[in-house]
């Protein structure tokens, strides 16, 4: 099979070679591209990839260097646009891997022909799981949870007390770290323009599922997730956080 991957960066040097030296740790023995979709960085980030990847030691490791940054999808997007592949992997830059995580979710893929997305375990850095949403956002899960008292909303989110020790159908695939059939991304036109950063996993999530497809968290494997949360500590990312979720529950109501 043929597998394609990207990720999406803006100014991420510090983490970008950490993560493509893992990927590349465990897929040695694949039919595997990668794709770096850079928005527009104003740091060091394509100097450090060009210095520790040249093209001519690493083929397979593809730059694409847009004149903006558009944002998450559109940049993943522009991934989409070249890749002729079987299965495509979306990966943040500060995902690690510590095993082969991408046979077994390609594996689980190839088995079940009505599944188009599949998201494994995300552990913190310290081997703890990293419990991510797994419903469909609404208010009480994005907002009430925030409140003191009102974390038992969170947890709700993200399913984390019912313990999912078994592949389990989901609602809301992450967008830090998932693996999908290519043909239906582009079934799909990738991820919707309308959101530059936040809500578009659970919006291509929701659009996968109403297609007929189904969405499969998968336990049995896993990857690290290095979560900074530095464009919530901002007001540009705290307004770009409620234009994304305003968009999102417009389109999909409050439920």
């Amino acid at each position: 099979m043929k597998i394609s991957g990207s990720i999406v960066t803006y100014n991420s040097e510090h983490d970008i070679v950490k993560c493509i030296r893992s990927i590349l740790e465990y897929t040695q023995d694949m039919d595997f591209d990668l794709y770096i979709s850079d928005n527009a960085s104003t740091d060091g980030t394509i100097r450090v990839i060009e210095e520790n990847f040249p093209q001519e030691k690493y083929p397979n490791i593809r730059v694409i260097v847009n004149d903006h940054n558009g944002g998450f999808g559109y940049a993943h997007n522009k991934v989409l646009e070249q890749i002729d592949s079987d299965y495509h992997v979306c990966i943040n830059p500060d995902i690690e891997f510590g095993v082969d995580v991408i046979t077994p979710l390609c594996d689980y893929l190839e088995q079940h022909t009505d599944v188009a997305m599949i998201t494994p375990k995300v552990k913190n850095k310290d081997g703890s799981e990293q419990h991510l949403p797994k419903q469909n956002p609404r208010i009480s899960y994005v907002i009430l949870s925030k409140f003191p008292g009102l974390k038992f909303y969170r947890r709700r989110y993200t399913r984390e007390d019912e313990h999912l020790d078994k592949p389990t159908s989901i609602n809301l695939c992450t967008g830090c770290f998932f693996v999908a059939r290519t043909s239906v991304l582009r079934e799909m036109n990738g991820f919707s323009s309308e959101y530059f950063m936040y809500f578009e996993d659970s919006d291509l999530t929701r659009r996968v599922r109403n297609a007929g497809y189904d969405v499969i968290f998968y336990p049995d494997t896993w990857v690290y997730h290095d979560w900074h949360r530095d464009n919530m500590g901002s007001l540009k990312g705290i307004k770009r956080f409620l234009k994304s979720m305003c968009r999102y529950f417009k389109t999909w109501g409050l439920r």
